[in-house]
């Protein structure tokens, strides 16, 4: 085998040669395994597989990310958190957990379908991302509007040490939460509030290559918030 369990591959990639059998999104050709997509290996057994990307976020330690519960276990959630794999988010990483003495239903702090706010504590080639709602500013969300961006547009999202994402919080009065998997979360005063800063994100996303950017923003912002 020439590649590792979630190894970043591309079209063409020789995976692995031999008795290995060819997964979704692979192709064999004799003894040789390749791979069909842009996207993460997978390997079950001996049979190897590419989890498309599409654009999809890599998490990195540190990141701040939004993400969706799909599951409960035992001791824990599982997240999505638009990645090639779910993340994990142990009940020892929550504000409310108490411990094997007092055992509480999971499903009453996080349910299925929920949008919880968490910070990537984990991540490598050998397990699933592993995530944590206990800190500041995290936890489960109850209100205002969610927008996805791609992952590789928020850098501009945010600006040069937090300049843009500054300028329209200001300008709008909205509280936004970005989410570095590219899930944006606005609640504003008001609808306006909210319009205001859901635009000045879509114009980023679409103009994010152009110079000016920021005076536009600016203009375009001082417009919507007078209701011309």
């Amino acid at each position: 085998m020439y590649v590792e369990k979630k190894q970043l591959v591309a079209p063409g990639e020789i995976l692995a040669e031999g008795k290995y059998l060819s997964g979704e999104n692979t192709h064999r050709e004799g003894q040789i395994v390749y791979s069909s997509r842009v996207g993460v290996v997978e390997i079950v057994g001996d049979r190897l597989g590419v989890i498309p990307l599409k654009g999809r976020y890599i998490p990195h330690v540190g990141d701040i990310v939004v993400g969706r519960i799909v599951d409960i276990g035992m001791s824990g959630w599982i997240v999505d958190i638009e990645a090639p794999y779910p993340a994990l988010l142990p009940a020892s990483e929550t504000f409310g957990h108490r411990g094997p003495r007092g055992r509480m239903d999971l499903s009453r702090m996080f349910d299925v379908g929920d949008l919880v706010v968490s910070e990537v504590l984990a991540f490598d080639r050998t397990r699933d991302p592993l995530i944590s709602a206990k800190g500041p500013g995290l936890g489960k969300i109850t209100g205002g509007r969610m927008i996805e961006l791609s992952p590789t547009k928020v850098p501009r999202l945010i600006g040069r040490k937090g300049s843009m994402i500054s300028l329209i919080k200001k300008g709008t009065g909205a509280n936004i939460i970005v989410g570095q998997n590219g899930i944006i979360l606005v609640s504003g005063r008001s609808r306006d509030s909210e319009n205001a800063a859901i635009h000045a994100i879509r114009m980023i996303e679409r103009e994010a290559h152009t110079h000016g950017l920021t005076d536009r923003i600016q203009v375009m912002l001082r417009t919507m918030m007078r209701g011309e």
